[in-house]
């Protein structure tokens, strides 16, 4: 999830109005390439960019599935 601010150009990153628009109402997630337009037009680094939206994929997947079923491997040393 990025952060809302009060105005982004698309034309500063360099994307459609509606590519933006995508990742702003959270229908899209930030992309490599998308990370890279950011940290240009914004700042900080593209890897901040791509893992705030891991961390939050990874909230969303926490949310949502169920590990009731899934158990752990136990690994022995032959």
């Amino acid at each position: 999830m990025v952060k809302k601010v009060k105005y982004i150009s698309p034309l500063k990153l360099g994307v459609a109005a509606s590519t933006l628009n995508r990742v702003l109402n959270e229908a899209s997630g930030v992309s490599p390439e998308m990370a890279l337009r950011l940290s240009k037009t914004l700042g900080r680094s593209p890897e901040s960019w791509l893992t705030m939206q891991d961390n939050y994929d990874l909230w969303q997947a926490k949310q949502t599935v169920d590990l009731g079923k899934v158990s752990a491997i136990e690994f022995r040393v032959a």
